[in-house]
């Protein structure tokens, strides 16, 4: 976790090395228990490096461990941020032909522009977010269902559809009543609001 938090303070390369030594100090234990979501965290700092297929395929770990093990409850968050660096893999690869940079958090991005990018990996994203709301809402994990619908209305907007990014996410934002000053709340506030 420590890990984690490093990443989240814009000391990725420090927060991978720690989250993955975390990890294979785990392991060594021999204990299983929230290896999924550990992994997730980690693929996230890949999202955040510009180390997406990185990320990929340790999401690709997570969600094998999740048909293996039966620990599903961070299954739907392992989707959404599937779906996420799907998209971002192809955003890397195109910029860095035109010029370096390092790729944002995604969650900070309001007016994504997802038109120049191949039908295949928008669908393929897409199909990871419709997935990630499906188990979120089956599990009953609203906040999980919030970060999925938030990510599916963003890709929606850069494609243009408008009305029904915001349905989506009207429709699970206003299921809320309370911790509006939380990240996720913020930001699909934000972009309900860019959506109006």
């Amino acid at each position: 976790m420590q890990g984690w938090a490093l990443a989240e303070q814009n000391h990725v390369d420090e927060g991978i090395a720690q989250t993955r030594q975390g990890l294979d100090a785990l392991q060594a234990t021999g204990a299983a228990l929230d290896f999924p979501r550990y992994l997730g965290l980690l693929a996230k700092g890949y999202g955040t490096r510009g180390q997406t297929e990185e990320g990929l395929k340790t999401l690709a770990d997570a969600l094998a461990r999740v048909n293996r093990t039966g620990e599903r409850y961070w299954e739907a968050e392992l989707h959404r941020l599937q779906g996420e660096l799907t998209l971002r893999s192809k955003q890397v690869q195109d910029t860095s032909k035109t010029r370096r940079r390092q790729v944002k958090n995604q969650s900070e991005v309001t007016n994504p522009s997802h038109a120049a990018l191949p039908t295949q990996v928008v669908a393929e994203a897409e199909a990871c977010f419709l997935t990630a709301i499906e188990i979120a809402r089956k599990q009953r994990a609203k906040s999980l269902e919030l970060r999925a619908a938030t990510s599916l209305a963003r890709l929606w907007y850069g494609q243009g559809k408008q009305a029904e990014a915001r349905q989506l996410l009207a429709e699970v934002y206003g299921w809320f009543t309370e911790g509006f000053e939380t990240t996720d709340l913020q930001a699909a506030k934000a972009l309900l609001d860019t959506l109006s």
